[in-house]
């Protein structure tokens, strides 16, 4: 049993993350077996209309509060939350933490628990990153590329996209699928693609894997090789830049 969490975040902006949804699963990755599952609003932030107006994903109000009618999500002072967090961890012996992209949520608490003066909760446990662990076993695989090509998962620089989006897209086999983007249902997600890098894969979580700035899209190539009697020899191959296709080198005789 190897128990870990799973995070995420949602913020009002990028540059000055404050946090208004915090949502987490502790699973055993494992069997899968789910342990526990939160979701918070965040007081300080939601109660704040003119910050919070600026927030990405600030439309979803109506869901948020339909989720608190319905008591699946708390709203909660943001130092309370990570006070929660912090037994919830101990309480469940929660090994190692992963994020997707964990860097920025790690930033988020970092920022928050030192504005509002609260024990931030992953001060005492290892976070990864769930790209690294996509990057070594997913990114890579001609079937995923091939699932890329099909159904166009590019980045905006034409790249492979390597999104929580578009890896669930894959594991499901199913293009219409879209975030939710709220904290939980994405954690969810999350936990989803790492289980499937352990356990069809075979990842180790307690592993340090790389992560790449991109995932280069193969263009096909022919380099074409004149030789001394005029004779054209060709010779396929791919390139991993979108450069226009072919190539001549013509053999001269000294």
């Amino acid at each position: 049993m190897i128990n870990v969490v799973v995070f995420d975040t949602e913020t009002v902006d990028i540059e000055h993350p404050f946090c208004y949804n915090i949502g987490y699963k502790i699973a055993d990755v494992e069997s899968g077996n789910t342990l526990l599952e939160r979701e918070f609003i965040v007081k300080q932030v939601w109660e704040n209309r003119m910050l919070f107006s600026t927030a990405y994903y600030s439309d979803k109000k109506a869901l948020y509060r339909e989720k608190m009618r319905k008591k699946e999500i708390i709203k909660e002072r943001f130092e309370t939350i990570c006070d929660q967090m912090i037994k919830d961890f101990e309480c469940y012996n929660v090994a190692l933490a992963f994020a997707y992209n964990s860097e920025f949520d790690e930033r988020v608490f970092e920022f928050n628990c030192e504005w509002l003066k609260a024990n931030n909760p992953f001060d005492n446990i290892m976070v990864k990153d769930i790209m690294c662990f996509v990057h070594r076993f997913i990114a890579f695989r001609e079937d995923y590329q091939a699932f890329c090509d099909k159904h166009s998962l590019y980045t905006e620089s034409g790249n492979y996209s390597t999104s929580a989006e578009s890896v669930f897209r894959y594991i499901l086999q199913d293009t219409d699928f879209m975030e939710e983007h709220t904290a939980l249902a994405d954690s969810r997600i999350e936990f989803d693609i790492l289980r499937t890098c352990v356990v069809e894969f075979g990842a180790n979580v307690f592993e340090n894997y790389k992560r790449y700035s991109s995932i280069p899209k193969k263009t096909p190539r022919t380099l074409v090789v004149v030789d001394t009697d005029g004779i054209e020899h060709s010779f396929d191959y791919v390139k991993k830049r979108n450069y226009q296709n072919g190539n001549k080198i013509v053999l001269k005789n000294s």
